[in-house]
């Protein structure tokens, strides 16, 4: 799972290969489906072989339904936060006596040398007694960045430097109505204070004052949502659909500035190919509409801030912003090692900004990149993943992550 926008999934391997024994305990539960990932290897695996030393017990099962906790200490770098400090933690549990779905709770500190710094929560728990999946995201922000105008002209010369304080409170409570089907109701906020910016006049500097007025904005709205998810493993899906759906109305009555809506529909799916084999073809669709009203600035679609920061490889996040945002992705993932610790992967993205949909006139923006897997926990099926991406008129940059980018 993919941690927040500072790409917490950017991060350093040697500080990841010394801090890994404190993530990679011995499974959960063993199942007939885990016995074979006990004959792969991973990075544990070969430290053991290095140092003769044991670093984790394997066993066949796990007594207790937790909860486990892992800290992990990392030195990462991404395009938009330089070198970066991070401090994160894992608690899992179960919450039920048959230990058929793990729920987790992520928290984790960030600092760049960017004089960039937040903090995240992120949850998914699951009370399946009473059927019910908690979904939470909470965040806060000190964040001085860059913008690059609106639509997809925008250009990377003379980018706006912009400073801000940012707090996210989002809140979702799924009922399963049927199999692997369940329904929503959240409440969203979002709330950017301490809003500073270049005062150079210019196209870039009139788009930001016509969506972000003052120095402060707030966007506070229910959601509605609906999701469908039959995937196993959501780390590393093998095989399984994955549709997100939600409608966000923002309301003043609700403490928003204004009266806006917004709809977000997430869909991902995955299968083998060739189908005799361990290779996963995938497709991911991201869609993020403004159905009504006038979104705050900060608030607008935007490659690369997505709730997880994977969209755009081969972008710097925030490169293009817009009303409205169409992405669509495909990735494939093959094996390198018969043994499970390397892998591979190619990738292909194409984006859309626009101000209306459909609109015909606004250009598809492609990406395209390659990547390597490493093998950090067997049992999870976790992969360090670190991917080079390409863009347009010579973007390009190293991306990394903690799991798969979708």
């Amino acid at each position: 799972m993919k941690i927040n926008k500072s790409k917490l999934a950017s991060l350093s391997l040697i500080l990841v290969i010394f801090s890994i024994r404190f993530v990679s305990g011995q499974p959960d539960k063993i199942t007939p489906r885990d016995s074979a990932r006990v004959q792969q290897k991973d990075i544990v695996d070969i430290f053991h072989g290095l140092f003769s030393k044991q670093l984790r017990e394997e066993g066949t099962s796990l007594e207790g339904n937790g909860p486990y906790f892992s800290i992990i200490p990392i030195i990462g770098y991404s395009i938009h936060t330089g070198t970066t400090g991070v401090i994160a933690t894992s608690t899992s549990f179960y919450s039920d006596a048959e230990r058929n779905k793990i729920s987790r709770i992520l928290f984790n500190g960030n600092y760049s040398l960017y004089h960039q710094y937040w903090f995240t929560a992120i949850s998914n728990i699951f009370l399946e007694k009473h059927k019910l999946h908690l979904v939470g995201d909470t965040r806060y922000y000190k964040f001085p960045t860059w913008t690059y105008g609106l639509g997809p002209e925008s250009t990377l010369s003379n980018p706006l430097h912009i400073d801000y304080s940012y707090l996210r409170f989002y809140q979702v409570a799924f009922r399963e109505i049927a199999s692997n089907l369940f329904v929503g109701v959240g409440y969203n906020l979002d709330y950017h204070w301490n809003i500073e910016v270049d005062s150079v006049q210019g196209i870039k500097l009139n788009q930001f004052v016509k969506y972000q007025k003052g120095t402060s904005s707030i966007s506070s709205g229910v959601s509605l949502n609906i999701q469908y998810d039959n995937r196993r493993n959501a780390v590393n899906p093998r095989n399984g659909t994955y549709a997100n759906v939600q409608f966000r109305p923002n309301m003043t009555i609700l403490g928003s500035d204004k009266d806006w809506q917004s709809l977000l529909i997430d869909l991902r799916h995955y299968f083998k190919f060739p189908a005799s084999s361990h290779n996963i073809l995938a497709f991911w669709s991201f869609n993020e509409i403004t159905i009504s009203g006038t979104p705050p600035y900060l608030d607008l679609p935007s490659i690369g801030w997505d709730n997880y920061s994977n969209t755009g490889r081969g972008y710097v996040p925030g490169r293009y912003t817009g009303r409205n945002l169409i992405y669509l992705e495909s990735e494939y993932r093959f094996s390198l090692t018969k043994n499970g610790l390397l892998g591979g992967v190619i990738f292909v993205n194409a984006e859309s900004i626009s101000n209306i949909i459909p609109d015909n006139r606004h250009p598809i923006i492609p990406g395209e990149g390659f990547g390597l897997r490493i093998k950090i926990n067997k049992y999870s099926d976790t992969n360090l993943d670190i991917d080079y991406g390409f863009g347009e008129r010579g973007s390009q940059g190293i991306y990394f992550n903690i799991g798969e980018v979708f």
